[in-house]
């Protein structure tokens, strides 16, 4: 019996093809790319033209041809649905990965007897030993868990828990994608087991806070926002995007080149004049 693991995300299926391979387990694992928590959903699964023009607008000078990306995860998407193997997603508990679980269901909803889940909590992460003598879960405060934030290691051991998806709840989680992509929100946040329409301006007001009068590496301004608990996981590149939008709008002030965020600073509004 062949084996096909999804993940969300490449290094989530590059740390997942380690674990294999410490298992020796020759089995093919598919990433798919796109993180689903943030931008516009619908017609996603037909016509993603509106998605492309978002995610081009995020990442507007790292040359990616969004068309070809996108023409690759449908063929993958495709080629998921003709394929004869069992599918194994794997997911932790973010909106991202929850999204990409619903949205394979959604396509395999017609071979169900196909589908198989992986399951990752922050339970499965290891307890870690402060200077203090306090434990606590390697991982992030809000408890939010992605497949990526796990080792090899971690991932081998979750392996045989791999485990079919009821026929039920596979119709359950096609109509949740359905939902999501129907209500098109900016921001799609995980809270108690359920999908909340969210904006961008959660994100905005979460960085116009952490600015101060003084100049500050971008970098460090998009790493706090990013560990902050909006029901998903800000990635870098969103974080820089909101960024550069808020110094366009002239909500903050930005010292360098708006295409090389990474590298410049920020400050609020009421600074000095320098």
């Amino acid at each position: 019996m062949s084996i096909i693991h999804v993940t969300n995300g490449d290094h989530a299926a590059d740390t997942l093809r380690e674990a294999l391979k410490l298992a020796e387990r020759d089995e093919r694992v598919i990433a798919l790319k796109d993180d689903l928590a943030v931008g516009p959903l619908k017609n996603v699964d037909d016509a993603p033209d509106t998605r492309i023009a978002f995610w081009r607008h995020v990442l507007t000078r790292d040359g990616i041809d969004f068309e070809a990306e996108f023409g690759q995860q449908e063929a993958l998407l495709r080629s998921l649905v003709r394929d004869d193997a069992q599918i194994v997603i794997w997911h932790g508990q973010s909106a991202s990965d929850q999204l990409t679980l619903r949205r394979v269901a959604y396509h395999l909803r017609n071979a169900p007897q196909r589908l198989n889940e992986a399951r990752l909590s922050e339970l499965d992460l290891p307890l870690i030993t402060d200077a203090d003598g306090k434990q606590h879960r390697r991982g992030r405060k809000d408890g939010a868990t992605a497949v990526g934030m796990f080792t090899a290691e971690e991932l081998l051991a979750k392996l045989p828990s791999a485990a079919p998806i009821s026929v039920l709840r596979i119709g359950r989680l096609a109509l949740e994608w359905q939902e999501a992509k129907h209500m098109n929100a900016q921001t799609r946040r995980w809270h108690e087991n359920t999908f909340v329409s969210g904006s961008f301006a959660d994100i905005d007001e979460a960085i116009l806070d952490a600015v101060t009068a003084d100049w500050q590496p971008a970098r460090r301004i998009a790493g706090e926002v990013m560990g902050a608990d909006f029901g998903f996981m800000v990635s870098d590149s969103v974080a820089f995007w909101r960024c550069r939008e808020l110094a366009a709008a002239g909500r903050l002030k930005l010292r360098g080149e708006p295409g090389d965020i990474v590298h410049a600073e920020l400050r609020g509004k009421s600074g000095d004049s320098n």
